[in-house]
C-alpha cells in the first residue's frame, strides 16, 4: 500500500424512489440534488476519484456533462429492483472498481461538507490498524423507550437531565469507509472493529420522505445565506 492509501468515493443512485419520486435528480436549491454531494466529494483532496453507480440514464447523461471526470457505472439489471439490498450493489461495484478503501455516501445527504468528509478520512486512516472501517453517527442524549414502554437508556426512578444521560449513537447513513477485503468477509460495510465518526445534527440530515426534502432545502439555503452566498 502506498504511504497514503487510494480512497475512492462511491455514490449509488436509483432512478426511481418510492417515497420521494425522482429525488436523486430533483431540483434542490436550483440544481439536481445529487450535484451537492458530488461537489462535496470532488473538492475533497484525499479522494482519488468518484464513481457513480446508477440505473438511471437521466443521471448518466447529466453526470457525463456536469462532472466529466467522474466514472459512471451502469447498474446491472438484476440489481435494479428497489428491494435489492445495498450490500449486493456494493459487492458488484467494489468488484469493478479497484481501491485500497471505499468511501460510500448518498445523494440524499446534501448538507454534508467537504471538511467533514476530509476529517472522517483522516480520522479513519489515523486509526488503522485499531479500526478496520468507519461509519458516521449522530449523538442522542434523550430518554428512549421500547414498544412495550420499557426504558432503554435511563432509570425513570432517577430522573437525570437529558444532557447527563449516557450518550447513544444513531447510524446516520452519511459516511462509510471500508475495504473490499473486509466487505467481502462480512458482507457488510461495517467491519468487526469500526470507528464511530460523530457528526452534528445539521449535516446528518437525510432525505427519506417529502418533509425531509423541504426541510433540508430550507436548511441549505439558510446556510448559504449565512455564508454570504446567493440564495
Amino acid at each position: 500500500m502506498s504511504p497514503w492509501p487510494q480512497i475512492v468515493a462511491l455514490l449509488p443512485m436509483r432512478h426511481d424512489s418510492e417515497r420521494v419520486p425522482g429525488k436523486n435528480y430533483r431540483s434542490f436549491a436550483g440544481v439536481p440534488l445529487y450535484h451537492h454531494v458530488m461537489h462535496t466529494l470532488i473538492a475533497c483532496p484525499l479522494l482519488a476519484g468518484v464513481v457513480i453507480d446508477t440505473d438511471s440514464q437521466a443521471i448518466m447523461d447529466d453526470a457525463a456533462a456536469a462532472f466529466p471526470g467522474t466514472r459512471l457505472l451502469e447498474r446491472p439489471k438484476h440489481l435494479r429492483n428497489g428491494n435489492i439490498p445495498m450490500n449486493d450493489v456494493l459487492m458488484q461495484t467494489t468488484a469493478r472498481v479497484t481501491a485500497d478503501y471505499y468511501l460510500q455516501t448518498h445523494s440524499t445527504n446534501p448538507l454534508l461538507t467537504t471538511a467533514t468528509v476530509t476529517r472522517a478520512i483522516e480520522a479513519f486512516i489515523g486509526s488503522i490498524p485499531q479500526h478496520d472501517s468507519l461509519f458516521s453517527v449522530k449523538r442522542l442524549q434523550t430518554r428512549l423507550w421500547d414498544a412495550e414502554g420499557r426504558p432503554l437508556n435511563h432509570d425513570p426512578a432517577h430522573l437525570l437531565r437529558t444532557q447527563d444521560l449516557p450518550p447513544v449513537f444513531e447510524e446516520n447513513s452519511c459516511l462509510y469507509i471500508f475495504s473490499r477485503e473486509g466487505f467481502v468477509r462480512r458482507n457488510n460495510r461495517i467491519g468487526s472493529r469500526p470507528l464511530l465518526f460523530e457528526m452534528n445534527q445539521f449535516e446528518s440530515w437525510d432525505i427519506d420522505v417529502e418533509e425531509d426534502f423541504q426541510i433540508a432545502e430550507l436548511l441549505f439555503r439558510a446556510r448559504e445565506q449565512s455564508q454570504g452566498a446567493s440564495p
